[in-house]
């Protein structure tokens, strides 16, 4: 310890001359506390919102017609978008049927995957303190929607009837 220049009391010096600074340690440092159940209302929430979606769709039962609308792209032109058989795949997903999920809508199923996954980072991040976001570089952007794109085309193909719902 050196006295700082002009005014006579000491303060903490490293070896390089460069002053250190003493860190109070934080109530996250500590250890859980409330502030962590804030951090997992965001993620709790939306797993209960997930889920209650997967509940009504295995409820009501979208094989059976009158009970969700007909995707409009199928209905004015008979094209299958990336998103049809969706519901039929979560219902397939929420009775434990993963093989007739993967023939509903296999890009669905690699979706809720995806979230899932998303979801575990997303809670232990914040379980943490740390930050959640989750950034992905414009090429991942395209590969996503290109794929969207072959997937789309190649349902609606005669060689492709395997993926469609």
């Amino acid at each position: 310890m050196t006295p700082a220049a002009g005014c006579g009391r000491a303060e903490p010096v490293t070896n390089d001359g460069v002053r250190a600074m003493a860190v109070p340690m934080t109530r996250m440092a500590q250890g859980p506390g409330p502030g962590q159940a804030r951090r997992l209302l965001a993620p709790v929430g939306a797993l209960a919102g997930v889920g209650a979606a997967f509940a009504l769709v295995a409820l009501v039962d979208p094989n059976h017609p009158g009970h969700y609308p007909v995707c409009p792209l199928y209905g004015f032109t008979g094209i299958y978008c990336p998103g049809c058989g969706g519901l039929r795949c979560a219902h397939a997903v929420a009775s434990g049927h993963l093989g007739t999920a993967l023939h509903d809508n296999a890009m669905a199923v690699v979706g809720f995957a995806a979230f899932a996954a998303f979801w575990v980072y997303w809670v232990l991040r914040a379980r943490k303190g740390l930050p959640t976001a989750v950034r992905l570089a414009p090429k991942w952007w395209w590969a996503i929607g290109v794929a969207a794109a072959v997937f789309t085309v190649v349902r609606n193909l005669p060689f492709g009837a395997f993926i469609a719902p």
